[in-house]
């Protein structure tokens, strides 16, 4: 069975955390702490415009002596959004997180959006994929 990023949100459920590029970032910050997220897609209506994380946030805000509320979410997100095919498979999604250092990646398809995958969802998967080779090969009858 070749494993994939559609595979990955079938098992975590297609939930995706967003919000307007107008809004502040405290209420991304917010809205990440209620969800329990690292990072929400930006989006203006369907379309995906960028992605916001903690990471954004301590280093455009914190850091540069900001204030989460007035500050727009605009103002320091990631516009350059590393996306991911559904169809791709979860060592290509661990390949471009490991090589774009980003820890979220949205899947995506002829501009839909159909969830978002974590460094945590493709570490845990590998995780599950290996034990159950183990296990598959510590059962066959040994010849």
């Amino acid at each position: 069975m070749i494993n994939t990023a559609r595979h990955i949100l079938e098992v975590k459920g297609p939930d995706v955390w967003s919000i307007s590029p107008d809004a502040t970032v405290y209420d991304a910050l917010r809205m990440m702490a209620d969800k329990d997220v690292g990072a929400l897609l930006v989006m203006e209506g369907d379309r995906l415009v960028g992605i916001i994380s903690e990471r954004d946030y301590a280093r455009k805000v914190i850091l540069v002596g900001k204030t989460s509320r007035d500050t727009l979410v605009r103002e320091i997100m990631s516009s350059n959004v590393f996306t991911i095919h559904p169809d791709q498979t979860v060592e290509e999604a661990m390949e471009i997180m490991t090589n774009r250092r980003v820890r979220h990646l949205p899947v995506v398809a002829e501009g839909h959006v159909f969830g978002v995958i974590s460094i945590g969802d493709v570490v845990k998967n590998i995780i599950y994929r290996q034990r159950e080779m183990i296990k598959n090969l510590a059962s066959k009858p040994k010849e």
